[in-house]
């Protein structure tokens, strides 16, 4: 039998993870997580959408537990085209977009990154920095040439738009691809304008740079379904309904999670969009095939919760009002954090918290505050100082502002 597997050095643990293991062993009675992106209501506490259970009410009666098809439901992908791209653009797209059911949007990306390392065959794919931890794993998983790109500017706490525009100038080559976060970016909760988006999309349309869309917060971000799939549906109709024939095309990785609370469900789809020249039946053969050696079929009852709801008038209705509650509640959160770090003086500007979106918000602590903050205090965050605004709560919003007035002002 080889051995040569059997020295392998342990992996370093996922930081995420590892911090929430941590805070769980907790015993202080003041603990905060700041960790995980997933949201939690007023009291802390998981939240299930009453629109989920309204529909979870009317699976039980007849639910099944049969394997679904190595596509995944076609109800679930035909409603996911169209909350994505829209009705109007999925009927123009007819036979050049190719969808298939994920396990989530980790699923999604990865599929993503496999399909275009071995059909596509970028020379760089161009990862933004920072980004979600996961996006550089997934690359890497399938041996593809990473290069990161400034995304994030510290002294203007926004979009470093014209070091973005750069890397994709100078460096960039026809069919590279480049990863962007359609709304609510993770790890800094801010995102491009319209404007910027414009700009970003004229440069890959004409380098004919292949993009990757990570949509894992739409509707969530604001509570505007439509809003929060802008740029998705912008650069659709100026790279592939009027760009060139010989466009590489895009790909969009959906993800359920968080829009549906459905965390554990691993709800997702990936939608590759060719140029309208082209039927995209190969590429969906091809995504069959890699999908049926990875999982075989995906997980049936959270899609058909999702397909449930989103086919049903009354029940996404519920579901609108569900994610304006959770955008909602962020959106306070937001605001009631950054009134008591103002009123106690702590140093900083604090204006960005309510100018970036979604659940995270990159706070520009440094690593030995994040630590204090561990370890005198017991509010966990992640080493970068992304925070999650969901584990905020009426409760613990002035303990954490004056943790961090503590760290700030002696740090």
């Amino acid at each position: 039998m080889s051995e040569q597997y059997l020295g392998l050095p342990i992996a370093p643990a996922d930081t995420a993870f590892g911090l929430m293991a941590e805070y769980d062993a907790d015993q202080h009675p003041n603990k905060v997580s700041l960790i995980a992106g997933a949201y939690r209501d007023e009291d802390g506490q998981p939240w299930v959408l009453p629109s989920v259970k309204e529909a979870k009410a009317i699976l039980s009666q007849n639910q099944t537990h049969e394997y679904l098809g190595i596509a995944g439901s076609p109800a679930l992908i035909h409603l996911a085209q169209n909350l994505t791209f829209g009705s109007e653009i999925t009927t123009k797209l007819d036979k050049s977009i190719a969808s298939i059911q994920t396990v989530s949007g980790t699923g999604a990306n990865h599929m993503a990154a496999h399909f275009l390392a071995q059909h596509l065959r970028p020379k760089r794919v161009f990862i933004p920095s920072p980004t979600w931890i996961n996006h550089k794993t997934i690359w890497a998983s399938v041996g593809a040439p990473i290069e990161e790109y400034p995304y994030y500017s510290a002294d203007t706490q926004g979009v470093d738009l014209e070091g973005m525009l750069s890397v994709f100038e100078t460096t960039a080559e026809e069919r590279d691809v480049v990863i962007l976060q359609a709304c609510a970016h993770n790890p800094t909760g801010v995102d491009l304008t319209r404007e910027q988006w414009a700009r970003v999309a004229e440069v890959t349309k004409r380098k004919k740079l292949h993009v990757v869309f990570d949509s894992a917060y739409q509707g969530f971000a604001t509570g505007d379904v439509d809003g929060d799939a802008w740029s998705i549906r912008y650069f659709v109709e100026e790279l592939i309904l009027n760009g060139q024939p010989d466009h590489p095309g895009l790909c969009v990785a959906q993800s359920f999670s968080k829009n549906f609370g459905l965390y554990g469900e691993r709800v997702g789809a990936l939608h590759l969009v060719v140029p309208r020249h082209l039927a995209a039946q190969g590429a969906r053969s091809e995504l069959l095939a890699l999908a049926r050696a990875e999982y075989s079929n995906p997980p049936r009852f959270g899609a058909s919760i999702v397909e449930t709801v989103l086919g049903n008038e009354e029940l996404k209705g519920q579901w609108l009002k569900d994610l304006d509650t959770m955008s909602s509640r962020i959106k306070s959160m937001r605001r009631e954090l950054r009134r008591r770090l103002e009123s106690k003086g702590t140093p900083g500007d604090w204006s960005f918290l309510e100018s970036q979106i979604g659940m995270f918000s990159y706070t520009a602590l440094s690593r030995e505050q994040v630590t204090r903050l561990r370890e005198e205090f017991h509010i966990y965050l992640l080493p970068s100082g992304r925070v999650s605004i969901c584990g905020l709560n009426g409760e613990n919003v002035e303990y954490v502002a004056s943790a961090f007035r503590e760290v700030i002002g002696s740090g």
